[in-house]
Parts: structure tokens; C-alpha cells; sequence
């Protein structure tokens, strides 16, 4: 299990909090300076199952001055997201977990964090 954080976020904190509260084994990956590339980006989307723009902090200053509110939401448009999620990674959503059953969750509430953790393959902790 991999949880994707920026330290100076609240939800990424209690994110960690939770995990270490239940005892998961896990990896941080501080993802703004450890930054995904196009393809763990678009492993990641699989497994979360979504689109770029599912995952996209369109509040930011990044995605303002790009324009995103503007970019077709489309398969012809995927790329284009997903070059300017790994270009300027402050616009990916976190936290992030990939769980260990291949899924992945954006754990930004509590129940997201423990539907993480229910997806351990063998769960050893109650």
C-alpha cells in the first residue's frame, strides 16, 4: 500500500494518522517532490478507476493559468490532462492510496482511508 501526500495538507495528515491508528504497513510518497510520471499517473486512474479530470485540483493556480476549466473533458483530451497532472503535480486530488487488491481510493475522508484498508489481500488486522 502506497499512500501519494503533501505534507502541508490537512486531509493527507489524518490520512497517515488513520493508517498508523490501524497499523497498516504502508509507503509514503510525497508526490510534489517524488513526482509521478504520465504512466504511474495513468496506472493510478485505473485503478481508481476515473478520468484525469476526476483527480484534477482545478482551484489552483496551475490549472487557472493553464486554462483547465476550458480543456474538453474526452478519451482525445485524456493525454493532455495527464501531461499537465505529471508537469505540474499540485494539481493531482490527495491523498492517494493504492491498495493492495490493485484498486486505489482518494482518501480524503476517514471512510475512504479504512475502504483502503478493507482491501488488503489477507487482512491481519482487526
Amino acid at each position: 500500500m502506497e499512500i501519494w501526500i503533501n505534507p502541508a495538507c490537512s486531509k493527507c495528515r489524518s490520512a497517515v494518522n488513520l493508517l498508523d491508528a490501524e497499523g497498516a504497513e504502508y509507503t509514503v510518497r510525497r508526490y510534489l517532490e517524488d513526482v509521478p510520471s504520465e504512466g504511474e499517473i495513468r496506472d493510478v486512474l485505473e485503478r481508481l478507476g476515473l478520468e484525469p479530470w476526476d483527480i484534477t485540483r482545478t482551484q489552483e493556480a496551475a490549472a487557472k493559468e493553464l486554462g483547465l476549466k476550458e480543456w474538453a473533458r474526452d478519451a482525445s483530451s485524456r493525454e493532455r490532462w495527464v501531461s499537465a497532472l505529471a508537469a505540474h503535480p499540485k494539481l493531482i486530488q490527495r491523498p492517494i492510496i493504492t491498495a493492495e487488491d490493485g484498486t486505489a481510493v482518494v482518501a480524503r475522508s476517514d471512510e475512504a482511508v479504512r475502504d483502503a484498508l478493507s482491501r488488503r489481500s489477507g487482512s491481519a488486522s482487526a
